[in-house]
């Protein structure tokens, strides 16, 4: 595939998670935050924009190996099951079109790469500066 296309494809997959943001940020609630191992916190916008970065990458370029941040290990557990419905939500109302919780979860896990077994891979931070966004200041994707 051609670099442009690639490129367009990459830009695509961040307008939808871009949106993922806005819309969980407009309506933002602490519960929608879930503290990682290492005490930093982790966002429903962070999983459904992984969701949909890896979901838009894998499903129209080349790309097939992501490295992301998240794992959908999280939102399994029946203590985040108001989160991973959260999740699955906002990813359907983006992508245009009913998605099972089943299939969030496995564009999230589409971000487990190994760059230790594969040769060529992109990588993901959801949303660089979580801290920024929760205060509703900067951050990237």
């Amino acid at each position: 595939m051609e670099l442009q296309q690639e490129i367009r494809h990459a830009v695509n997959a961040v307008r939808l998670a871009s949106k993922v943001c806005i819309d969980v940020q407009r309506n933002l609630i602490n519960s929608e935050t879930i503290e990682k191992k290492d005490r930093s916190p982790v966002t429903v916008a962070d999983f459904a924009s992984q969701a949909l970065v890896c979901a838009t990458l894998t499903d129209n370029s080349s790309v097939t190996d992501i490295v992301g941040e998240e794992d959908a290990g999280e939102l399994r557990l029946d203590s985040n099951a108001d989160n991973c419905e959260k999740v699955t939500s906002h990813v359907t109302k983006v992508w245009g079109s009913e998605i099972s919780r089943e299939q969030a979860l496995g564009w999230i896990d589409l971000g487990n790469a190994d760059p230790n077994r594969v040769d060529t891979y992109w990588t993901l931070d959801p949303i660089d500066g979580t801290k920024g966004f929760l205060r509703g200041g900067q951050y990237a994707i």
